[in-house]
Formats: structure tokens, C-alpha cells, sequence
């Protein structure tokens, strides 16, 4: 955590008196008041991740796509990949893709390789050097995050993987919404 990271939370914490406050307001104690700590804990548990992926992305000279690129090939690096895919995955243009593809190619971070079935075709594919920087990267990073729930029990995992699909539900489900704008 950077000197910043641990700045705003000392001064969220203490803004708020040390009470999860920020969003939920300041009602009485009552069994909103747990639903807010969660929501609390949840929301600060964001913004630390949010951090760690910016340091991430510093350490490793990347952007937020080409890191999600990395990460997809490294899922499953028997998989070929077509870069077709990438583009659903991200949500972007080809061009995009193509943009993203090249910079990783020129790094050493990827392969392209010609499909033997259709020769219009390419696979995408990460480099060993790729795999062994993600995991320099991240590994220590994944270790501390594995040492945090090792230990908990089957009803305590299981509570928790049914709240976090219940809030990826929850945020899945809004839909965008565009305020209206008065005209003159």
C-alpha cells in the first residue's frame, strides 16, 4: 500500500469517527446499521483493489487492457485464443484489440500464430516470459490474499461467495440510467 492508499483511509476513518458512514448516512443503530458495515467494508475493499491493480499496472508498464489480456491467456494457456474473442471480452473495437495485441506482441508479451485450420485466422497466445512476470507480479499478492480465507469454515465461504453473487447481481441488474436534462 502507497503512502497515498494509507493516507485516505486514515483520513476516511477519521472523517467518519471511525463508523462506516460515507453513502449510508447516519441512522440509529438498528439492522440497517449491519447491512451499512458490510456495504462499508465492501466499498474500502474496492478502493484498496482498485489501488493494487493501478500498482500493478505501474510495476508491470501496462494499461488495464492489456493486464486483462495477460490474465485471460493465462486462465487457460491450452486454450487458443482468437483475437475476436479478446474484443467480446474487453468490450471493445477491433481496432482496439488490434492496438492492445500489437503493443503486447512488441513487449514479448504475446504470440501470434497462424490458425493451421484457416489460414485467415490467428490464435493469441501469452509468452513464458509473460506467465513468469504475472506471477512475480501477483504471486505474493494472491498468497496473502489465500493466507486472509484459508482458514474459514465451509459456512463461513459459503455465506460469503452467496452475499458477493448476491451484489454481483445487484450491480449486474442496474441499468443505466441517464438523468434528464432541463432545456432552456
Amino acid at each position: 500500500m502507497t503512502d497515498v492508499d494509507t493516507s485516505l483511509r486514515a483520513q476516511e476513518s477519521a472523517a467518519s469517527g471511525g463508523q462506516p458512514t460515507y453513502w449510508y448516512g447516519d441512522e440509529p443503530a438498528d439492522g440497517r446499521q449491519r447491512s451499512k458495515a458490510v456495504l462499508e467494508a465492501l466499498r474500502v475493499y474496492r478502493a484498496a483493489e482498485v489501488a493494487m491493480r493501478r500498482r500493478t499496472r505501474d510495476s508491470m508498464s501496462m494499461g488495464e487492457n492489456e493486464l486483462l489480456v495477460l490474465r485471460y491467456l493465462l486462465r487457460d494457456s491450452q486454450r487458443q485464443v482468437r483475437p475476436g474473442e479478446l474484443t467480446r471480452y474487453l468490450g471493445l473495437s477491433t481496432a482496439s484489440t488490434t492496438a492492445i495485441l500489437d503493443r503486447l506482441e512488441r513487449s514479448g508479451h504475446i504470440t501470434r500464430a497462424a490458425n493451421p485450420d484457416d489460414r485467415r485466422s490467428i490464435f493469441i497466445a501469452a509468452t513464458p516470459r509473460a506467465d513468469a512476470e504475472v506471477r512475480q507480479t501477483l504471486g505474493n499478492m494472491h498468497g496473502r490474499m489465500l493466507s486472509a480465507v484459508i482458514d474459514m469454515t465451509p459456512t463461513e465461504s459459503a455465506a460469503v461467495v452467496s452475499f458477493l453473487q448476491r451484489m454481483i447481481d445487484a450491480v449486474d441488474g442496474v441499468a443505466v440510467e441517464i438523468p434528464a436534462v432541463d432545456s432552456p
